[in-house]
């Protein structure tokens, strides 16, 4: 009486840590560009298509937590496999988590930067929260990306 229903795999470890690094991308994805947007519109002067770099970074923001959450074939035979892409990540955010804590550690230029509303430097407190995202991000990407692959293990002669 029809057709049956597909199998659903189980879901590895693996598979567990890259589906949560893509729910942490997005995130932190999400709390940036909304973050920039505020910035654009409410503090600073809006001066040529800040719309079109907001659509990209939203494009990256919404593209690259598919990219994790599961194997592309598309993906990982023209650009470069999910492990390799969530490391350049990895390694991406984490630069930009450290950049963002020593603004909080030194301060930023008020042209920049400006805090809410303002135009000074924003308040450490809003720095270190930036920070501490972006590196809850790195993190979550990093245990990911150089975890062992079943492959790697079984090619090792481990069980």
């Amino acid at each position: 009486m029809g057709r049956s229903l597909p199998a659903v795999l189980p879901v590895t470890a693996i598979e567990r840590r890259f589906r949560q690094a893509a729910w942490t991308y997005l995130g932190y994805g999400i709390v940036y560009w909304l973050t920039a947007l505020y910035l654009q519109l409410a503090v600073f002067p809006v001066r040529g298509r800040p719309l079109v770099w907001f659509g990209v970074g939203a494009l990256i923001a919404v593209g690259v937590p598919p990219l994790l959450y599961r194997r592309r074939r598309w993906f990982e035979r023209w650009v470069l496999s999910r492990r390799d892409c969530t490391r350049i990540l990895a390694v991406l955010v984490a630069i930009r988590a450290l950049y963002v804590a020593r603004l909080a550690l030194v301060g930023a230029e008020s042209t920049r930067m400006p805090a809410f509303g303002g135009g000074v430097p924003p308040s450490p407190l809003g720095a270190w929260l930036m920070a501490l995202v972006a590196a809850l991000t790195a993190t979550m990407l990093a245990r990911a990306a150089w975890q062992g692959e079943p492959s790697d293990v079984s090619s090792r002669g481990e069980p």
